[in-house]
């Protein structure tokens, strides 16, 4: 074979070389980054190439270990073929007045480094950026040969597996066969921010969103109207004394029996709606009161909501570990942490945070640590003994607080 078609030969076997590498490295990165979900649909609309990298994505452990075997393969034949092709050959192209030993070194080196840059730039770059810019299409159309070679590779792929997970496994590792492919709460709440951030959602939608994922960390302790903000209503109370209390603006009252904590029921309009007019002076709450859901504070909002739509009511009953009334919950109040609030012509307006000045606001003392992080981007550090302004304060304090006390806490702000 003469020396300059030794040379091409050489360059021919490391530009398809690198052209099989650059397939693998492509597939690696297009079944990794790939959104599996629009895979799926459209392999639900009869789509065969979709179908197919499907069922590549559902062995996805095992189609890396392949495309690294692939990758691996390719580059050590890269090296194989380019000294004694190229580089012996251009050895001979060199001065002869210099040792072959020292031609040999510099045409070695002078190989080393194109085939390096060939590898690097067509091998890994150019079709790992590829893959990340057209995932679904690189994904779809990879997803044949990728089956074939998968069915034909798979032997030697599960040997080098068995070995790689005893070796694992000896040194106490226990090896994971696939990838976890989604999105944690944590991550959405990033995706949210930054959609919002960018113009892509309006502040109700990134309101909505975000309240959806704060829903399930919530529990009925969270968002119950406190005790001392409840009107109730005595069991030995009449019909006509509960007529009266709808004046208050709430619609249901907790009922109550030999003390505070004993809740006997609830009672609303339904209830003074179930007795004629002219018996409800004579006829006693306690009568017509309907059973109460009766919820602990630790209970997680999602079984809260749960249980409030299996008895068929709107409102539900916190207590306390002790079994003492708490406060309730309502539907409606579940509903505010998704949307936000919720007026109606009964409602009262509530105090809210006011921004009194630079660095000043104005809240309730009801407020929860994560709504005035919403309303004002200040984040107070919170803890497992409070969730509140008020509960705050007097955790610092040690006592309700007075006009004219200062507490000073840690808190940072949102830039």
């Amino acid at each position: 074979m003469s020396t300059a078609l030794g040379i091409g030969l050489g360059i021919l076997l490391i530009l398809a070389l690198t052209a099989a590498t650059g397939y693998f490295v492509a597939q690696e990165f297009a079944y990794v980054a790939v959104d599996r979900n629009a895979l799926r649909r459209l392999a639900e609309e009869g789509d065969a190439a979709a179908e197919r990298a499907v069922r590549v994505t559902s062995q996805l452990s095992f189609t890396l270990s392949a495309a690294q075997f692939g990758i691996t393969v390719t580059a050590l034949l890269v090296g194989y073929v380019s000294e004694p092709l190229v580089g012996e050959g251009l050895a001979e192209l060199l001065d002869p007045e210099m040792s072959y030993a020292a031609r040999l070194s510099l045409s070695v080196t002078a190989v080393l480094v194109f085939s390096t840059i060939v590898q690097m730039v067509f091998g890994e770059l150019a079709p790992k950026n590829l893959a990340i810019a057209r995932t679904v299409p690189l994904a779809r159309a990879l997803s044949r040969s990728t089956l074939l070679y998968l069915k034909v590779s798979g032997p030697v792929v599960r040997l080098f597996d068995r070995a790689s997970t005893s070796l694992l496994r000896k040194v106490g590792i226990e090896p994971v066969e696939e990838l976890e492919h989604g999105a944690t709460a944590e991550d959405l709440t990033r995706i949210i921010d930054e959609s919002h951030a960018g113009g892509l959602l309006d502040d109700d939608l990134s309101e909505v969103l975000e309240g959806g994922l704060r829903f399930r960390e919530l529990d009925a302790g969270d968002v119950m109207t406190p005790r001392v903000r409840v009107t109730t209503v005595r069991a030995d109370a009449s019909v006509a004394q509960l007529v009266e209390l709808l004046d208050t603006g709430w619609s249901r009252f907790p009922v109550t029996g030999r003390d505070g904590d004993d809740i006997v029921g609830v009672a609303g309009i339904a209830e003074v709606l179930s007795v004629e007019p002219g018996r409800r002076s004579t006829t006693t709450v306690g009568s017509v009161v309907s059973d109460p859901t009766v919820v602990p504070t630790s209970a997680p909002l999602p079984r809260v909501l749960e249980q409030i739509r299996a008895d068929h009511r709107q409102l539900a009953v916190v207590v306390d570990e002790h079994g003492g009334f708490a406060g309730i919950v309502t539907f409606e109040d579940i509903a505010e942490e998704v949307v936000g609030d919720i007026l109606d012509e009964d409602d009262a307006p509530q105090p809210g945070v006011v921004e009194a000045g630079p660095d000043a606001w104005v809240v309730p003392g009801h407020l929860r640590l994560d709504e005035l992080d919403t309303a004002s981007e200040l984040t107070l550090r919170s803890s497992d003994e409070y969730s509140t302004i008020s509960g705050l304060i007097l955790e610092h304090l040690g006592r309700t607080a007075v006009v004219g006390d200062d507490v000073v806490v840690e808190a940072s702000r949102e830039v």
